[in-house]
């Protein structure tokens, strides 16, 4: 007996080390609004509403981009907000990715931005590692032809010796603070670079790119210490990494990470945003192995964790979010709308949610 509590408390204690679990609030507060489900039958231009891994706002509108590999699109709409509710949500145009003059590319898209250029949206995708296809970060325009492939670090490549892993690269992207660049976030470490988390601590670092707007070429780099599993894995299968990344001042950010943990059914999701601090930390762009070289990482704090308001959400869900984004100021302050990718229902009940919170920034312009 004394054994087992012995064995249990070492496991409580790696277990701890490995995830964030203090919140806080000094710099930025969240404060949860509402939830809205799109339903999950819902049809737009012959096309099933789902898997939608990212969204954006501008003027006016919302964007929403699908990771349906066979069919990559961009939808736009409206999400009515009234007394700090979400009122209704629908569509109102569709953009499908034209896959020339990249024909044997996988797009599996996963961020969007619109851009103030006429007609531009700025999107990443992950590619097919396994496959030998590159991910990739793309300027489409509003009939779906890309107009502009950026370049991306060999080490990045499905080729690169430090061996992306397949679903795991350009998940996240956003303006920079000054509209002169765009960071693009990585979902998971290179396989040379750190392991994927576990639920014990691990090195898994991740890396965040800077690229120039005009050029499209990567002119900075910071790394980002991803949390460790925060729930024992039942079915042997668990993962965590970065979904999205707002630059709200200059080198400050929220970060999203998602993690999931197989066996809990549709309650597999732990999901947190975190205030991230890149002032002090080194610019590893010209690094070829994080694992052989000294560097000063990004700073990190929990600001929220969605197990807090899943009593307050209609579904009783925390799903797989994905998107992120500013939207239209609600008294006074920025909202912050999340969306989430309900996998088109193919590994358990799933829901597309979009979740609406505002945002309090302390002592900070934003």
């Amino acid at each position: 007996m004394i054994r087992k509590l012995f064995i249990l408390a070492l496991c409580t204690s790696f277990f701890s080390c490995a995830v964030s679990r203090k919140i806080h609030t000094e710099d930025v507060s969240l404060h949860f609004q509402d939830e809205y489900i799109i339903p999950p039958d819902l049809d737009f231009k012959g096309t099933r509403v789902g898997g939608l891994s990212g969204i954006d706002y501008a003027d006016g509108e919302f964007y929403f981009v699908c990771d349906q590999s066979s069919n990559p699109r961009i939808y736009s709409g409206h999400i009515s907000i009234e007394n700090q509710q979400i009122d209704s949500v629908y569509f109102d145009d569709l953009i499908q990715l034209q896959k020339e003059p990249f024909p044997n590319t996988v797009f599996d898209l996963e961020s969007i931005r619109k851009l103030t250029e006429p007609d531009a949206f700025l999107v990443t995708s992950e590619g097919y590692i396994e496959n030998g296809s590159d991910p990739g970060i793309y300027k489409v325009n509003t009939e779906g032809k890309i107009t502009t492939e950026f370049k991306i670090p060999n080490y990045f490549t499905a080729s690169g010796t430090q061996k992306p892993r397949n679903n795991g690269v350009f998940e996240g992207v956003c303006k920079s603070f000054d509209g002169r660049a765009y960071w693009v976030a990585m979902e998971l470490p290179l396989e040379k670079d750190g392991a994927k988390p576990k639920i014990y601590p691990t090195h898994s670092h991740v890396r965040f790119t800077k690229y120039d707007a005009v050029t499209g070429l990567p002119v900075r780099q910071f790394v980002y210490k991803l949390d460790g599993i925060a729930k024992l894995p039942i079915n042997f299968f668990a993962v965590n990494g970065v979904t999205e990344l707002l630059e709200y001042a200059p080198n400050r950010f929220l970060v999203l990470e998602r993690a999931y943990s197989a066996g809990y059914g549709s309650n597999g999701n732990t999901v947190k945003i975190f205030e991230v601090d890149a002032t002090e930390a080194t610019n590893t762009l010209e690094f070829q192995n994080l694992k052989k070289a000294s560097y000063q990482k990004a700073h990190k704090s929990l600001i929220f964790n969605f197990k807090h308001i899943k009593d307050q959400l209609k579904s009783g869900i925390i799903d797989n979010i994905e998107g992120m984004c500013f939207g239209p100021e609600m008294n006074g302050k920025p909202s912050l709308l999340l969306v989430s990718d309900n996998n088109f229902n193919s590994f358990a009940e799933q829901v597309s949610q979009i979740l609406l919170f505002t945002v309090d920034f302390k002592n900070k312009e934003h």
